[in-house]
């Protein structure tokens, strides 16, 4: 079994870098109940390059090759923050515990994203900076795993998604063209 952890997550960081490249590196959030329930758990932390002007944060091991829809969240940020490397450790433990993360679901961040930003839930939602090519991986000897992009939002966007769906809340996104790396954007509802 563990020589299966190993290559489920040899792959996921294969798919990340043939995607971002490899320049990375891997950061753990040392406390909390995490470590001891997904030990393998990482977060691949990725600095601006001639690219891509931004960090990017993904999750390596949120799921595993048990779960029926292995998930993979990634999150932006306009300066490097620890604090985004504990808030994904947090999702992957509500991942683990309590719900099946999924695309089109919400999660709550129990605190602000960055600061005292007014966002403090995530939507998981496809990757549209970096589309098909990121968003799935096949390997022959695990379940394809699907890497989305977690969106930070607000309570008021969280709740203009309940009332009118994902398309509904991505649609005010585009015409707002919203910006998405700003910890203290003003909600687009």
């Amino acid at each position: 079994m563990k020589d299966s952890i190993e290559v489920y997550l040899a792959n996921i960081v294969a798919h990340y870098a043939h995607n971002w490249g490899g320049d990375f590196k891997y950061r753990k959030w040392p406390s909390g109940p995490l470590p001891n329930l997904v030990p393998h758990f990482t977060v691949l932390e990725y600095p601006p390059n001639a690219s891509r002007a931004m960090w990017t944060y993904a999750t390596c091991g949120m799921s595993d090759y048990t779960h029926a829809s292995p998930v993979e969240l990634h999150l932006f940020s306009s300066r490097q923050d620890d604090s985004i490397i504990e808030l994904l450790s947090a999702v992957c433990y509500f991942h683990q515990v309590a719900d099946d993360l999924d695309l089109g679901h919400t999660v709550n961040f129990g605190r602000p994203w960055q600061g005292n930003s007014e966002a403090s839930s995530g939507l998981i939602s496809l990757p549209y900076l970096d589309g098909p090519a990121l968003e799935v991986s096949k390997s022959g000897q695990h379940p394809e795993v699907h890497f989305y992009w977690l969106i930070p939002i607000t309570k008021a966007e969280l709740k203009f998604k309940k009332d009118f769906g994902l398309a509904g809340l991505e649609s005010k996104f585009d015409n707002d063209q919203f910006n998405y790396l700003d910890p203290m954007r003003k909600s687009v509802v």
